[in-house]
């Protein structure tokens, strides 16, 4: 297949390349002060990479998780996460990767006074917070425990950052740092030349690191590879969204609408990696067709049970 001017950043292989190697850690460092909107006095002047763990074969970190682990000067360790497809429970693994990391600092026998502070900066290829008639949160959001009267933030240690790229505005060229890198990572893959907005630094050098003719055929096919397994997601939750209407239709007579859409939910949360406990199962069978259409409906948008 013809090669694409530059790499898609949200696959496994081109993210790291970009943000997780040697010969591109000013990218890095440029990202990270950008997404914390860093003064002067306080940026990050240089990271040390930590060497990613070894995962272990858990079915819900199947779906597209790319991680890089850096410390800076001040030992502040920084998780920066892409997550391409929405899984039950992934605000609260989010929360667990960073506590995880700011806990693993300590050694056994070590006191409490040698753990550094944590951030963790996830970019989300969906919508995390959808809009609400009360509540309408941007593309980048940041989060850190705060009393809640006054507003004091005294335990800052660990800080979450998110980015959800569809809510970049697509109707206007981007114009913030923050809205250059949504459209580099929404973008990059489509691009034959380096448009004009991000003809500057650290996106020449993202573009340049991410530029396909300097893949090895190794790399290349590391590339492609880490772009099917996305694929081979989509499609498998793409097939379990149409399974209740198939069997609708394929079963009609014989069992009903509404036993197609339970079966449609069943497969769908087996996909997402959603546990169909006890109770969940005995709210599933006394939901009658409208019901079962909704929850089906709200698993298609959220990803997740509730």
């Amino acid at each position: 297949m013809p090669r694409p001017i530059f790499a898609d950043p949200k696959t496994d292989f081109a993210f790291k390349r970009i943000f997780g190697s040697e010969d591109h850690k000013d990218v890095l460092v440029a990202f990270l002060n950008h997404m914390l909107d860093l003064d002067e006095a306080h940026r990050i002047a240089s990271v040390e990479l930590i060497p990613p763990e070894q995962r272990p074969p858990v079915a819900e970190l199947k779906l597209s998780i790319v991680d890089v682990k850096c410390t800076d000067a001040r030992g502040v360790t920084y998780v920066v996460e892409m997550q391409v497809l929405q899984v039950e429970g992934f605000e609260k693994r989010v929360v667990y990767n960073v506590a995880k990391a700011y806990v693993n600092q300590i050694a056994r026998g070590a006191g409490y006074p040698s753990l550094n502070d944590v951030v963790g900066i996830t970019i989300c290829d969906f919508v995390l917070w959808p809009d609400t008639e009360g509540r309408q949160l941007p593309m980048l959001t940041r989060w850190r425990m705060t009393e809640q009267k006054t507003g004091a933030k005294e335990l800052g240690q660990i800080q979450l950052v998110f980015v959800e790229l569809p809510k970049y505005d697509t109707s206007r060229p981007p114009q913030t740092v923050v809205e250059k890198w949504a459209y580099f990572f929404r973008e990059a893959d489509n691009l034959t030349v380096v448009p004009e907005v991000l003809a500057e630094h650290p996106f020449i050098d993202a573009l340049d690191a991410a530029r396909t003719a300097g893949f090895t055929a190794a790399e290349w096919d590391a590339y492609i590879l880490a772009g099917i397994a996305i694929q081979n997601e989509r499609g498998a939750l793409s097939v379990a969204e149409q399974r209740g209407e198939q069997r609708g239709e394929q079963r009609g007579e014989q069992r009903g609408r509404e036993e197609a859409l339970r079966e449609g939910v069943e497969a769908l949360c087996e996909v997402l990696g959603i546990e169909l406990t006890d109770e969940r199962r005995r709210g599933l069978a006394n939901l009658d067709t409208v019901g079962l259409a909704a929850l089906l409906a709200q698993l298609r948008a959220r990803r997740s049970w509730a």
